[in-house]
């Protein structure tokens, strides 16, 4: 068994600290080192009409299978290929649209040995992630992204822990940077991310507020006692104000009722008790937004508005139905 190091508090947050400066300092000179090499990868990735396929094995397979997931949630078709089982079978998973990435510290993996004849017997594009790129890996990709030569931050120089650190963010760096060269969106993200925290941040009004029928909305000429009627049957507190071309001009709260109370209320028009140009929001504003207005002017509902003309309604209820609140 291993015998405890006595260490005391001090020296526990030093190794810490030295672990996280050290592989900070790997990035930078990681990001400093980055040029045409990686450019070319990312044209690749990009180009590719299949799927991106990550290989590696150990440790480097385990951030490979993290780079796969990461590409498949931002836009670019990712699957994870373990590269002992692509020797007995799983080579028949890549096709020739394909693009193979794989991750190699020493760029000597003997497992990766049929996989990367694979793809040169089929023409299949290949990028490589190791440290060596002068290696059997490197020198057979069609782009080798280098790792920085710097120490694992291991004591002994020897578990993978620098090195995976910089796989891993070159993998995000290569995502990322295909993602925003393909235009892809915050709806796209949400495509792919319907369930979860994620799907519901970036959910859109449209798709919880209410329209059609259940708009509490009177014209400016109403008579106040049909917009009592108009609030009560609805049940939002309040109802929107239009114009004859259907425009929105104002809002009637339970707060303007209680303003006019004593002004011969039930006979005034809407349009003299209405309170002018009232706070809305878009359709295909996140409901996330919606969220912060609600709460920043202090109300419980918000009329939509599309081309000046309300079509919905939303309530603090209906985000907290859809988990945003």
């Amino acid at each position: 068994m291993l015998k405890p190091s006595p260490m005391n508090d001090a020296e526990l947050l030093a190794s810490a600290r030295h672990v996280l400066t050290a592989e900070s300092a790997a990035l930078t000179e990681l990001a400093n080192q980055l040029g045409d090499v990686f450019v070319k990868a990312v044209r690749l990735l990009v180009a590719c009409k299949g799927r991106v396929v990550v290989s590696g094995m150990g440790k480097s397979g385990h951030i490979a299978r993290k780079i796969a997931a990461t590409m498949a949630s931002t836009g670019t078709p990712a699957l994870f290929v373990h590269p002992g089982e692509a020797s007995h079978g799983d080579l028949g998973m890549i096709v020739p649209d394909d693009v193979v990435i794989a991750l190699s510290n020493s760029g000597e993996t003997a497992e990766l040995t049929d996989l990367v004849a694979y793809t040169r017997r089929f023409s299949i594009p290949l990028i490589a992630i190791t440290r060596k790129a002068h290696s059997s890996l490197g020198d057979a990709a069609d782009a080798t992204l280098e790792l920085p030569n710097v120490p694992e931050v291991c004591p002994m120089g020897l578990a993978p822990t620098t090195s995976t650190t910089m796989q891993l963010a070159l993998g995000d760096a290569l995502a990322v940077a295909a993602l925003e060269c393909k235009g892809f969106t915050a709806e796209d993200f949400r495509n792919f991310h319907p369930g979860g925290k994620l799907g519901k941040i970036l959910l859109r009004v449209s798709e919880i507020m209410h329209s059609g029928d259940e708009l509490p909305l009177v014209k400016e000429s109403d008579a106040m006692s049909h917009v009592l009627v108009v609030m009560t049957e609805k049940r939002f507190g309040c109802a929107g104000v239009v114009d004859r071309k259907g425009t929105l001009t104002g809002i009637i709260t339970d707060g303007d009722l209680r303003r006019h109370m004593k002004d011969n209320l039930l006979q005034k028009p809407a349009a003299e008790v209405m309170t002018k140009n009232p706070t809305v929001i878009a359709p295909q504003m996140l409901a996330a937004e919606a969220l912060k207005i609600l709460n920043e002017k202090n109300r419980t509902q918000l009329l939509v508005v599309e081309d000046s003309k309300p079509v919905g309604i939303l309530h603090i209820h209906d985000l907290l139905r859809s988990g945003i609140a």
